[in-house]
């Protein structure tokens, strides 16, 4: 059982700029929202990170927000924070498969997310995930957010030999002339 096992933890990283994350929860178990909002924001204030909180209606529409917020606002990161629990129907499914999909989605689009959105089978599971004094699942969505973030800003810029272009090829637009340009 993964509850009993000794988990290695990366240390916080350290930021030379201010990190703003935006905490995204779905509170349809409020008791158990609170939990992870505790551990998401003692984690990013323990890096030294504001976070602010929205609330959307359910597991699926945190992607969507995150996606707008991406889009829309300026945050460095995202914490997506939420809890489905089994139920009696395939729903829970599709719940936990397209929250997933979605997060991951954006996450290869190069937007830092760190996913805290609990798939569990039942209410204690979720108990002892969400408790800060636990498993800290909240807190650890916070700090993988967070380790996103600074691989992003340490790669920022690096744009060399990205791309189908060899490194070093240069390139050319429409009626420029010849050697203007480098890659």
């Amino acid at each position: 059982m993964a509850g009993n096992e000794l988990h290695y933890t990366l240390p916080l990283p350290v930021f030379d700029k201010p990190v703003r994350l935006l905490i995204v929860v779905a509170p349809y178990y409020r008791d158990i929202a609170d939990n992870l909002i505790a551990g998401a924001q003692a984690v990013a204030a323990k890096a030294g990170a504001v976070a602010d909180l929205i609330e959307v209606p359910g597991a699926l529409e945190v992607p969507t927000a995150i996606g707008m917020a991406s889009r829309m606002a300026d945050y460095d990161g995202f914490v997506a924070l939420g809890c489905v629990i089994r139920g009696e129907t395939t729903h829970y499914d599709t719940v936990c498969n397209d929250s997933s999909r979605g997060l991951t989605l954006l996450g290869l689009q190069g937007i830092c997310i760190g996913n805290g959105i609990l798939t569990v089978e039942n209410r204690t599971q979720a108990e002892v995930r969400a408790d800060p004094a636990d498993q800290n699942k909240g807190g650890g969505a916070a700090a993988a957010a967070l380790h996103l973030v600074a691989l992003s800003r340490k790669w920022a810029g690096r744009t060399k030999g990205i791309g189908f272009r060899p490194q070093g090829e240069s390139i050319r637009l429409a009626g420029e002339p010849e050697g203007n340009r480098q890659a």
